[in-house]
């Protein structure tokens, strides 16, 4: 969502309980199995498994846990098969929502996604509806004390496509494939920053105002999140400062 940073302080909050936690390390081992099973298991040539074997050193797995997922995905150890499926709806206020699902049976994880969203006010949408709103991008979140000019300096011959003043931080976006390049040249630079993912970006954001509208958009989204096949829930919400502060109070 817009404001990028805002959706990564609700997500780290909403990570930082160990049950919350456990259920990161689960989606972030699955995610790893899975761009190993599409790309294969060299990370030099997969950028997809390099970007999410970093991620998910970033997030304290263990290097052992990461492997084995690597050989599930290479078919060197017995997996399950996951099928990644997009669902997209629509919450409060005509927010768009995208939800990634890496499921084992489809028709669990259709039926679960549909009786969430009616169950918290959203709506399913028709495949196409929302996809559309939405680019996936390569997405760096820095530190505002790093100066615009030494992360560009750093940054545009790997492959960053811009930059953006983002409140409390800096954004900066690259193609997907090119995001581990651009993650390589910052820390080559010895800039320090705050997440790097690929992510799906919205062309347009929906204001929001609303306390009310905020919760409800929320709600919605945490139950997605707390659902075990739901690997990510991207919304085009831009929440302002004002109705965050309320929120958090």
């Amino acid at each position: 969502m817009s404001g990028h940073s805002k959706w990564a302080t609700i997500k780290h909050k909403k990570a930082a309980t160990d049950k919350a936690r456990g259920k990161v390390f689960a989606k972030l081992v699955r995610q790893v199995e899975v761009a190993a099973r599409t790309g294969g298991g060299d990370l030099e040539t997969n950028p997809s498994l390099r970007t999410m074997f970093q991620k998910a050193r970033d997030n304290s797995i263990p290097l052992d846990t990461i492997r084995q997922a690597v050989k599930r995905g290479t078919g060197e150890i017995e997996s399950v098969n996951y099928e990644q499926i997009t669902y997209e709806g629509y919450a409060s206020g005509g927010v768009a929502i995208l939800i990634d699902v890496l499921t084992d049976n489809r028709n669990r994880a259709g039926s679960e996604i549909r009786s969430i969203l009616k169950k918290t006010g959203g709506s399913i949408a028709e495949p196409g509806a929302v996809a559309w709103q939405f680019d996936r991008k390569g997405v760096v979140m820095l530190p505002k004390s790093v100066s615009e000019d030494d992360i560009m300096e750093a940054a545009l011959d790997a492959g960053a496509e811009d930059l953006v003043d983002d409140g409390d931080s800096w954004r900066l976006t690259s193609a997907p494939s090119d995001l581990p390049n651009v993650r390589d040249a910052l820390d080559a630079a010895g800039i320090a920053f705050e997440s790097a993912d690929v992510t799906m970006f919205p062309n347009a954001t929906i204001a929001v105002e609303s306390v009310d509208v905020a919760r409800s958009i929320l709600r919605v989204i945490d139950a997605l999140d707390d659902n075990d096949d739901v690997q990510e829930v991207y919304a085009n919400a831009d929440i302002s400062d004002d109705v965050m502060s309320l929120l958090d109070a």
